[in-house]
């Protein structure tokens, strides 16, 4: 079967098709990156705007590019939850409306789930059981993979996730944005720091992550510099490696936890974060453990993610998994699936 997956759930409009025999036919993506930058954040009425242009010249790119005819799709995948109210709407009421026109079922997607899964797209691919590091600009979360819909969470964050932490700290920089790659950037400029930055909460039990303590000693340092009138461009730079070298060694030191008490040697990194190049290096200096890795343009949002979810949920449950009902719900506040119907 031929599946059209849909993501709209933020500031992304992603399209692709994937097969259920072939695997990944094709996707499309439009960033609104540019609408935003300028307000320094998403803004939702204008998110919501762009997918309701950009979604259907989208869908026709992507079906000319592929060579696919409207009419051997076999279901169509929308994300469902979480992400903002009205972005969700525009992509679920698409899925739902070219689905009935076509007579054909829909395959509600969990956002999280998407990118959890994205990692199984490449080759070689993880074998379950493995633990799942998924970190993106609203969820920083440990779990334990024992099979499709088997999720255990094994920690999470408390407060601000890694991905908002980094845009925050950027912010503080005063970095454009979209602020967590641009620190990212900046970082990488130097090889070394002379600040030292806490772990936040690696020194207690459990996997439990927080990030505001950590974003408020930054913003502490930051003061400091600059009434000491050191506010440099090495010094900003130097700052910046601090941080993130921060965040990196917690997430580490709570998946090397994670590798001890589960004895699962098979770790999965997944989400926007999961593109920055310190985390992936560092997380290969886990002795014993294989780390497992999206390509770049899946780490971000994307309509492949989407339709492969969808795949491996016809996979699993067959029927199961196809609605016939087109009544358009969308859960912006969406605990991660196990086994559920939508």
């Amino acid at each position: 079967m031929i599946i059209l997956g849909i993501e709209s759930s933020c500031d992304e409009s992603g399209v692709a098709l994937y097969s259920s025999e072939s695997g990944l036919l094709g996707h499309r993506l439009y960033s609104q990156l540019e609408t935003h930058a300028e307000f320094g954040g998403v803004v939702p009425e204008l998110a919501s705007r762009d997918h309701v242009r950009k979604m259907i010249p989208l869908i026709k790119e992507l079906l000319s590019s592929t060579g696919c005819r409207l009419d051997q799709v076999g279901a169509v995948a929308y994300t469902a939850g979480p992400g903002l109210m009205g972005a969700l709407f525009v992509g679920a009421t698409m899925g739902c409306a070219l689905a009935m026109a076509l007579q054909k079922p829909v395959i509600p997607v969990h956002h999280l789930e998407g990118h959890l899964l994205a990692p199984l797209m490449e080759t070689p691919s993880p074998e379950y059981p493995f633990l799942a590091l998924l970190v993106s600009g609203g969820h920083t979360q440990l779990m334990s993979v024992k099979g499709f819909r088997e999720y255990e969470l094994l920690g999470e964050s408390l407060d601000d996730a890694a991905g908002e932490a980094f845009d925050k700290a950027a912010k503080m920089l005063g970095l454009p944005y979209p602020g967590g790659p641009a620190l990212a950037q900046l970082a990488d400029c130097v090889d070394h720091t002379r600040f030292t930055f806490p772990r936040p909460m690696v020194d207690r039990p459990g996997l439990d992550f927080s990030f505001s303590g950590l974003k408020t000693f930054t913003r502490n340092e930051i003061e400091r510099v600059k009434r000491a009138d050191d506010f440099s461009d090495q010094v900003r730079a130097e700052l910046a490696a601090a941080f993130q070298t921060a965040v990196v060694d917690t997430l580490l030191i709570k998946c090397r936890r994670a590798v001890e008490l589960t004895g699962i040697k098979r770790l999965v990194l997944s989400g926007g974060v999961a593109a920055n190049r310190a985390l992936r290096e560092k997380l290969r200096t886990l002795q014993g453990v294989e780390c497992f890795y999206p390509r770049m343009e899946y780490c971000t949002d994307n309509g492949a993610m989407i339709a492969f979810a969808a795949g491996q949920a016809y996979r699993a449950l067959g029927e199961k998994a196809l609605v016939h009902d087109y009544q358009v719900s969308v859960y912006p506040r969406w605990p991660m699936p196990n086994s559920h119907d939508v």
